[in-house]
């Protein structure tokens, strides 16, 4: 059992990967002749994908293949008709984009293809020693500060830890999710170790995680198939107890809603991030799922007894806390890279759905002196396009991006130091964000007047 635990962490090798199946939930039309490939033959050598190990793995392939598709669809006719209107082509839905003569649900007039292009090719090069170096830095900071705040053990000096702790927890995520992507490194036996490391100290479950991810990253901005933060049907909506709307969408309680989503997931949508045997995942992950909730469970057992060791109120301070701040961030950065602009942003489903199209509906973010700290997780755009970036290369490559991406890439606001104008478009969002309808292939949010009072009118 232990050796096959340790051979599912990575550290040492498995089989040869046979790849992983198809996600249950869909991601494209029926349709399938219209598929497509966004460039050209020649090309998908140079297209990092997905991560394969290479020569010291004796050809090895280890199958961590968390990443944008392979073929991205697009609709027959795209290109042509979005050359006809530029970037500026007026053809607003429900009046949306009209206004200002940019409607952001109509096809973009450039290819996946043409954004890859524009990228410098040493955005795409993965270093591991530097990669290894952010973890090396954010475990130093980690473990500096608990020592720290337990030495001095002062009430002046708690809260400071919590903040700064939690957003360090939070960091440390954010080195993971690069893992589960494979940007951390092109050797996924090293992505996996320094993943589940990384994630089960936080008590995510790695692989159940990661797995979850990769059907988000692959249906972003699909109504029904996408997995985070996706928007409820006005049915689903309607169904929910009064209790459970207020609490969606009242502050902060969204905010904390990231371990129940590991536990329960979406409502509409069933499984648990620890189970086998859920929805989330195909029979071929289900030692994967295993081996990631063996080791949360060792993490979860080893806090148990670092609280009978130095109290459960020390280790509350110490973990608990910064646990609950960590939580928070997460649930703070994912929601407003997918809400909250200032104009509504569509939501696909069906043939009006392909993977360039739902990838432009996200945002970046700015967060002031947490970029640096939380590895430029608000570049976000770029990131959901083509997740085998690097964080370190994702400012950069966002850059090289613009002139192509034109007014389909939205500038966020810049912060001030520490970015508390977020909460103001959090708390905008959660009052009129709250179910899209249950027809229509374009759809935008709409608003319940009745969950806050008069908090605003419903959405033609």
């Amino acid at each position: 059992m232990a050796s096959w635990v340790l051979s599912e962490c990575g550290v040492r090798p498995l089989p040869p990967s046979r790849g992983f199946p198809r996600p249950r939930t869909r991601c494209f039309s029926n349709d399938t002749t219209k598929f497509r490939l966004p460039v050209r033959p020649t090309d998908l050598s140079r297209l990092a994908i997905c991560c394969v190990s290479g020569g010291g793995s004796r050809g090895r392939e280890w199958g961590l293949k968390v990443s944008a598709p392979l073929k991205v669809p697009s609709i027959d006719g795209e290109d042509k008709e979005a050359e006809k209107m530029g970037l500026n082509g007026v053809n607003g839905i429900n009046g949306i984009g009209e206004e200002d003569g940019f409607d952001p649900s109509n096809p973009p007039p450039f290819r996946l293809a043409d954004i890859r292009a524009a990228i410098p090719k040493h955005c795409w090069v993965k270093d591991p020693w530097r990669s290894m170096s952010y973890v090396v830095r954010d475990v130093v900071v980690v473990l500096g500060l608990a020592a720290a705040a337990a030495y001095l053990n002062n009430w002046l000096v708690w809260p400071l830890y919590w903040a700064a702790q939690g957003t360090m927890f939070w960091a440390l995520f954010v080195l993971g999710h690069d893992c589960g992507h494979g940007s951390f490194s092109n050797n996924p036996r090293l992505n996996s170790v320094v993943g589940h490391i990384l994630h089960s100290s936080i008590l995510v479950p790695y692989h159940g995680w990661r797995i979850s991810h990769r059907t988000h990253h692959q249906n972003h901005g699909h109504v029904e198939n996408d997995e985070s933060w996706h928007p409820l049907p006005e049915r689903i909506y309607k169904g929910l107890d009064d209790i459970t709307k207020k609490m969606r969408f009242t502050v902060p309680f969204p905010l904390l809603a990231y371990p129940i989503y590991l536990w329960s997931r979406s409502p509409g949508k069933k499984g648990s991030h620890f189970d086998p045997n859920s929805d989330l995942f195909v029979p071929s992950e289900k030692k994967d799922i295993l081996t990631s909730t063996l080791c949360w469970s060792a993490m979860a057992t080893l806090l148990v007894g670092l609280s009978f060791v130095f109290g459960p109120v020390q280790m509350l301070k110490l973990y608990g806390v910064p646990y609950m701040i960590f939580v928070m961030w997460l649930d703070l950065v994912t929601y407003l890279h997918h809400h909250g602009h200032e104009q509504k942003l569509p939501w696909y489903r069906g043939k009006e759905w392909n993977y360039l199209r739902g990838g432009l509906t996200t945002l970046d973010r700015d967060y002031g002196l947490i970029n640096n700290i939380h590895h430029d997780i608000g570049t976000h755009v770029i990131h959901h396009l083509f997740p085998q970036i690097p964080h370190y290369h994702l400012i950069e490559a966002t850059e090289a991006a613009k002139p192509v991406l034109g007014n389909y890439y939205r500038e966020p606001k810049k912060s001030s130091p520490l970015p508390f104008h977020l909460i103001g478009y959090l708390i905008r969002s959660m009052k009129n964000d709250h179910f899209v309808s249950d027809t229509g292939d374009v759809v935008y949010y709409q608003t319940d007047p009745n969950l806050f009072g008069s908090s605003g009118k419903k959405s033609e």
